[in-house]
Formats: C-alpha cells, structure tokens, sequence
C-alpha cells in the first residue's frame, strides 16, 4: 500500500497542476479593451476575467471564439476560452464596437 501511495501522489500533483487554466485580465473603460491584445497558449482552456470599470454597461462579443457575455457597469466577470488552435481571433464591445476592440493571438 506504501508503495501504491508513492506512485499515486506525484500523478495527483501533476493532474492539479494541469487542471488549473491560466487567467488573464481583460479591464473595459472609457469604452476600450486593456490590453487590446491577450496572448494564450495554444491547446489550453483559458480563464478571462473581465473588469469593467466603466460606470455602462458592455458586452464581450466575438463570433471566433463563440462567446457573448454582457458586463454590467462596475462589475467583474469571467469568460473561459480555449482549448484553442494558433491564430488571431478579434473580439469587440457590442454597445461601442468602434472604439472596444481587441483580439486573442493563439501561439
């Protein structure tokens, strides 16, 4: 059985440390993305934390990544993408889509 556990531990340490998606922060305000550019690791699922730090509303859109999700003003929330394949995928404010773009480069 000592043995059995020997083996075991170090195969559970390393499906944890798998199972934890990377997080990145994504911040709205004055109707702009900070940063315009996420940069993720291809073939991982991704935690997006989204801060809008404006006082209205906005919504995460992008028809590449499939993922539509409305932010209130002042609130956080969080968008999971991935696993993805090595490209460019664009995402834009749907309330203020001249100004609130930005794209997710796979590598």
């Amino acid at each position: 059985m000592k043995r059995f556990r020997s083996l075991l531990f170090p195969m559970l340490i390393a499906t944890s440390a798998r199972a934890a998606a990377p997080e990145l922060t994504l911040v709205i305000r004055d109707h702009l993305f900070f940063p315009s550019t996420l940069e993720v690791p291809a073939g991982q699922k991704v935690r997006i934390l989204i801060d809008n730090q404006d006082p209205t509303p906005e919504e995460f859109e992008s028809y590449p990544l499939n993922r539509e999700k409305v932010i209130p003003g002042n609130t956080k929330t969080v968008v999971f993408i991935g696993p993805l394949e090595p490209g460019e995928y664009p995402f834009f404010g749907e309330f203020y889509p001249k100004t609130a773009q930005g794209k997710v480069v796979v590598k």
